[in-house]
């Protein structure tokens, strides 16, 4: 069964085309700068037989769609849905649903909570719904996998009246990376893990809690703005910071919300770059900034596998993933250094590895498990589509 799959950005569109029972894919590709100058659209497929790059500009995501329809065509092969990746469902979706007219408004509702995401989503699947009124589609939001969490976790010790009326409560992100992650980690182990810590480590970075399948906590919170620092996200911090620099240092409101989510993170404390590997090279050469960004981002890590692990109260399994995660053999042997009085343990060789595939590189003698587990969000959503169209 052949699905389409679409994760729309603010400003970039990707897509893959695959097939859920052999997980063969017939085609990928990522239309970026979508409104900017120097757009393009990078792809591969089983009709272009290697990796191709179009120069053609992209004003807007309807434009991206259709370039994206027309890769997909020339592969030959049909597919029985669209699968979008929404990145905030709200209080809407707590699991994957069919778009109708009202789900598609619901995307738009909770907006807010991811202005720069949900719009441009839910312009897209508008889109695919007037070029190919005849294929179902499905929203599968980030924050589903997150939405069942224990009260406890979720909620904000805010005034109800202000938290009903809003629907303020911790929402999470990367559910589809977790919930994958799980799935790849309990087929590894044959079954035999019940309490996971699993670390999706990228430019955006969050932790999840899952004790044999279930969600007990994540590390982001409202926004994705809340937890690890990321590439260029603060992460947590004394939410007072807010109101300290309105008042004193004369800042806007959106100019704090720029500076936390875009100036802060990676970047600030190294001062330069967003990006790990610039950051590793920078530090082996000496210098300490580069040095104090990966020490901190190691630390904070460390710190909220912790956090998760008594979530799950306890810990068998810990898996790191995506681009920091998966590539990234210098982070991984530094958050391991930093849980060794768990008795964590990794094996040097099979830690300096590179292979796209899951696998184990904890030492004979760790008493935790640690593997290191390639994302596939689009698999997962092409199962959900499977399931609610197939």
């Amino acid at each position: 069964m052949n699905v389409l799959v679409i994760n729309a950005g603010s400003s970039s569109l990707k897509f893959q085309l695959l097939d859920v029972d052999t997980r063969e894919v017939y085609a990928k590709g990522n239309c970026e700068r979508i409104g900017i100058d120097g757009s393009f659209v990078g792809y591969e497929s089983i009709a272009s037989g290697g990796k191709r790059r179009l120069e053609v500009a992209l004003p807007d995501h309807k434009t991206a769609v259709q370039h994206a329809f027309d890769i997909v065509k020339e592969t030959g092969k049909d597919f029985v849905g669209i699968g979008h990746r929404v990145v905030q469902g709200g209080w809407y979706f707590p699991e994957s649903k069919v778009v109708t007219e009202e789900s598609l408004g619901w995307v738009r509702e909770v907006a807010p909570l991811a202005p720069l995401h949900n719009y441009a989503e839910a312009d897209v699947i508008e889109t695919c719904r007037e070029l190919f009124p005849e294929i179902g589609n499905v929203v599968v939001a980030d924050t589903s996998f997150h939405y069942n969490i224990p009260e406890r976790a979720h909620r904000y010790a805010l005034p109800r009246d202000v938290v009903d009326r809003l629907h303020i409560r911790k929402y999470g992100a990367h559910g589809t990376s977790h919930r994958y992650i799980w799935r790849a980690a309990k087929e590894f182990l044959d079954d035999d893990v019940h309490k996971l810590v699993s670390c999706h480590l990228g430019s955006g970075a969050s932790l999840c809690a899952i004790t044999d399948g279930r969600d007990m906590d994540t590390t982001m919170g409202l926004t994705p703005l809340d937890g690890l620092i990321m590439g260029t996200r603060c992460g947590t911090i004394d939410p007072a910071t807010v109101c300290y620099l309105q008042r004193e240092g004369g800042y806007s409101v959106d100019e704090v919300d720029t500076m936390m989510n875009k100036q802060s993170g990676l970047l600030a404390v190294s001062a330069i770059s967003s990006d790990t590997r610039d950051i590793e090279e920078a530090a082996t050469r000496g210098d300490e900034r580069a040095a104090m960004a990966i020490e901190m981002f190691a630390y904070r890590t460390a710190q909220l596998v912790c956090g998760m692990a008594q979530a799950n109260e306890g810990v068998d399994t810990i898996a790191f993933s995506a681009g920091i995660g998966e590539n990234s053999p210098t982070m991984r042997a530094e958050v391991a250094r930093k849980l060794a009085w768990l008795g964590v343990r990794i094996d040097d060789e099979k830690n300096a590895l590179r292979v796209d595939e899951v696998r184990e590189i904890s030492a004979p003698d760790s008493a935790i498990r640690v593997l290191v587990v390639p994302t596939n969000e689009e698999y997962m959503i092409a199962l959900d589509v499977a399931e609610l169209l197939g």
